[in-house]
């Protein structure tokens, strides 16, 4: 099944590039994602739907990284289905979209290598597969703007990824003379390895792989790349991209923990992760572009990712749980910024009034999905920061855990008072919508409503499966 996920999207790519047909474009990226969530369904479920077809050894499925493969799946088909409304309202040329499709495929294929990667060395190489990849799909638009902050995403990107493969390097002096960067093998003989060796490469691969995943103070390309960016990339860069940076921080983490040096890899991550919060706060309030505006919530939210990773025990299960409900949330929040500048036509907060009576649905969209990246209850966030608050509690945190609330409440403010503007306030006679006749179809509204759903739906109830699954994945931290 790991073959079929990885060998499809080069044959799409292939076909669009002999064919050349216009349906084509769109529904290759269709079955690519209906084809990606079934394969992560049935490995959710242990079911085997090709047997005695072995995969390559490079590739595997554990019960951590099925958590990660399995969100990705739902984020990608309710990105696929938007996707086509989206495209239709677009106005580029045939050429155009389908350079848009090939690029697509292949930033799903690099994110889904590095979620499956048995590796360490093989995960690089596909994080870094995902900057290239998705490049091209931030200049998409080709202005002024979208250019610079394409190679502001490259360059910055590119220096976390040497630093990454130095930090590799370091590893590999650290391992001794073991000569793998199998998982499996660094684990096992993780007690034997050299820790200074060993944490001064988690210091480069932290900082490295942490400008991917978007932790401060290494986040400065994320803000302009989902600026620019069309909805359903900014939706996959949020809720995908960064979550294959997460896994492989969490992989390194775990290795550290093997070797007993956790407590210097703990306290890395809470300064990265209170730093990311720290930043968020201080720019939630002087931003005027509602894009950047959820870019600084995903440093945010990978902030806390961090602090629940480096708490561990029941905030290790927090991370996991909140990773899976930022995905759902963040992507609605983005598909539904799609909507905002189709009907307006701008970026900017102030230019944004009476959505709710421009367009209803959007308007409680974009309020709804607020509620949730807020953690308002049944919010599956309120779960996950409300653990986290416990776990502080339980080891006598008390101070960063006031520092916490401190931080999430200034965020609250700042994105509630921009929300809350461009939803209820009067409509501005001096602010036209730039396509007040626009009419979206279903495709445009129905996987917002879905994600949300299921993310208000996993704060008040979890199935037994869905809690061991994460359960299970936390094993170990």
């Amino acid at each position: 099944m790991i073959n079929v996920i990885l060998l499809f999207p080069i044959l799409a790519c292939l076909i669009l590039y002999l064919f050349k047909k216009d349906f084509l474009n769109t529904w290759m990226i269709n079955i690519y994602a209906v084809l990606h969530l079934i394969i992560s369904a049935a490995y959710c479920l242990r079911i085997d739907l090709i047997p005695n077809w072995q995969p390559c050894a490079f590739f595997g499925v554990n019960n951590l990284n099925v958590v990660f493969l399995t969100v990705m799946s739902i984020v990608f088909l309710a990105v696929a289905v938007y996707n086509n409304g989206h495209l239709k309202n677009a106005e580029a040329d045939v050429r155009k979209v389908r350079h848009y499709s090939y690029m697509v495929l292949l930033f799903v294929l690099s994110m889904t290598g590095a979620i499956l990667s048995k590796n360490l060395g093989l995960t690089w190489v596909f994080i870094e597969a995902t900057t290239l990849a998705s490049a091209y799909l931030i200049y998409f638009r080709k202005t002024k703007h979208s250019i610079e902050a394409a190679w502001k995403y490259v360059f910055i990107c590119s220096i976390g990824i040497a630093l990454a493969f130095v930090g590799i390097i370091l590893l590999t002096i650290a391992t001794g003379s073991l000569n793998s960067l199998y998982y499996e093998d660094l684990y096992k003989n993780a007690v034997l390895f050299n820790q200074f060796w060993l944490k001064l490469s988690f210091v480069f691969i932290l900082f490295g792989i942490g400008t991917k995943m978007g932790l401060a103070p290494v986040h400065f390309w994320l803000p302009d790349a989902h600026a620019e960016a069309p909805a359903p990339i900014s939706a996959l860069m949020s809720a995908s991209l960064l979550n294959s940076a997460y896994l492989m921080v969490l992989a390194v983490f775990g290795l550290m923990i093997a070797a007993g040096c956790d407590g210097f890899a703990r306290l890395m991550l809470f300064v990265m992760g209170f730093l990311s919060l720290f930043i968020t706060a201080v720019f939630v309030y002087h931003i005027n572009n509602y894009k950047r505006m959820l870019a600084y919530s995903s440093i945010e939210n990978m902030g806390i990712l961090a602090i629940g990773t480096a708490l561990g025990g029941a905030g290790m299960l927090a991370a996991i749980i909140h990773l899976a409900g930022h995905s759902l949330i963040k992507a609605a929040f983005f598909l539904t910024s799609g909507n905002i500048l189709d009907l307006y036509g701008t970026k900017k907060i102030k230019n944004v009034s009476g959505l709710i009576k421009t367009d209803k649905t959007t308007g409680w969209l974009w309020a709804i999905s607020f509620l949730g990246i807020s953690a308002f209850p049944p919010s599956v966030l309120f779960v996950s920061e409300f653990l986290i608050v416990k776990t502080m509690f339980v080891q006598h945190k008390y101070i960063i855990c006031v520092l916490f609330l401190l931080l999430l409440t200034i965020i609250l403010y700042g994105l509630g008072n921009a929300v809350i503007t461009m939803c209820f306030s009067a409509l501005d006679k001096n602010v036209k919508t730039s396509n007040s006749e626009i009419k979206f179809d279903w495709t445009m509204y129905l996987p917002q409503a879905v994600l949300l759903l299921l993310a208000f739906i996993m704060g008040i109830y979890m199935p037994e499966q869905i809690l061991g699954l994460f359960v299970n994945s936390v094993v170990g931290f």
